[in-house]
């Protein structure tokens, strides 16, 4: 199936918002009694457990996590506590297949890789590795099934948890023979115990997913205490600044898997830099390159950074980010996908759409790489 002229469609990070009872259906029995759920608190208000403790920077505001096409009024209903539920921002194609399938078809996306939403906020929580894994299986197991229902149009990506490295390894094994086509890791430091990621307990991991060309992906979280929690005006003040700095754990983990010579070690790992924008890319890897310059003497790195993102990385746009098309001018179409977001509540609808107008100034070859083919190349996928 293919949109036009300009080829396959992909969507490199569309979300789904799992139903609340998936870790109690999916979960291994043993954990079941620690399984994620759903509770009220004593305002009424919905909150989510997590091994039996509440996540509160979105007390009473679940419903916030999806809400797609919310205009600032509906917005804030969803962020004001106790005026939205979970359900009330869950559209049907969030959590089933077949509505997914007809908004893919209205939105003119012809492949979609799937990522989750309340798994970006349980890690942090969680801090029994086997009850972690545990965790990424369950909804693993359920994110399988959902894209059973089509499996040409619709991609798992397997949520990993660092935090247990064994299992982690060993999950990624079972998730590739499922079908799955990527990994999910949560990029700040508290999901993988604090350990940075050339780790000597993260060896089989990384090794694992070179071998099986399982390209991972880091992507905003959402937690009580970011690393930048000091920055935070007010307890459970979730505003601008908090949204706008959900990317920079993203920008963080990629920039440490390049100093670190993650790259270097693993020559064939893939990476995708997910969620916060594609705009600033360019800068950085500038800015990298530059500081580097004076410190090669001392570092593992044997290329430039920006070689390193050339030889293994993609960059995941935003629909309604300005200066896309001469970013990809500059840096080169090779290494950009797109992202809907669908179903969040900073999503829209018809964002393809908009895309393609961004794109309108380059070569059509170039357009149908973002738009597509880059995808379908860096995750193995038969279009």
């Amino acid at each position: 199936m293919a949109t036009e002229s300009l080829g396959p469609v992909v969507d490199a990070d569309g979300h789904v918002l799992e139903p609340l009872d998936t870790w109690q259906k999916y979960i291994d029995p043993q954990y079941r009694d620690r399984a994620v759920r759903l509770e009220h608190d004593d305002n009424g208000w919905e909150v989510l457990m997590f091994d039996n403790k509440p996540l509160n920077v979105i007390r009473g505001a679940l419903g916030a996590l999806g809400g797609v096409g919310s205009d600032p009024e509906e917005a804030e209903a969803f962020f004001t506590p106790g005026q939205r539920t979970y359900a009330d921002g869950c559209p049907p194609g969030s959590y089933d297949p077949v509505p997914r399938l007809r908004v893919m078809d209205s939105e003119g996306i012809d492949i979609s890789l799937l990522y989750p939403t309340v798994g970006i906020a349980w890690e942090g929580w969680v801090a029994d590795p086997k009850l972690a894994t545990a965790y990424t299986r369950a909804y693993n197991r359920w994110i399988i099934d959902f894209c059973s229902e089509n499996k040409k149009r619709l991609y798992p990506v397997a949520h990993i948890s660092l935090i247990d490295p064994d299992g982690a390894a060993d999950e990624v094994v079972w998730a590739k023979e499922q079908g799955c086509v990527g990994v999910f890791l949560s990029p700040d430091m508290v999901a993988r115990g604090w350990k940075h990621f050339n780790d000597p307990a993260f060896v089989r991991f990384w090794e694992t997913v070179q071998d099986l060309e399982m390209p991972v992906g880091f992507h905003v979280v959402l937690r009580d205490e970011p690393s930048w929690r000091d920055w935070i005006q007010g307890e459970g003040d979730f505003g601008l600044f908090n949204f706008a700095f959900l990317a920079i754990d993203v920008m963080a983990a990629f920039t440490q898997m390049i100093s670190l010579g993650m790259f270097e070690l693993y020559p064939r790992l893939k990476c995708t830099v997910l969620e916060c924008g594609a705009n600033w890319i360019s800068a950085w890897l500038d800015r990298m390159d530059h500081k580097y310059e004076p410190l090669a003497g001392r570092s593992v790195l044997k290329l430039k950074p920006s070689e390193y993102f050339y030889r293994q990385c993609l960059v995941s746009a935003d629909p309604d980010e300005t200066l896309t098309a001469r970013i990809i001018e500059h840096i080169g179409a090779d290494y950009f996908v797109w992202a809907s977001d669908y179903p969040h509540i900073d999503s829209n609808y018809g964002v393809a759409a908009e895309l393609k107008e961004r794109l309108a100034p380059l070569p059509q070859t170039d357009q149908q790489k973002v738009l597509g083919t880059n995808a379908l190349r860096f995750y193995g996928i038969t279009a």
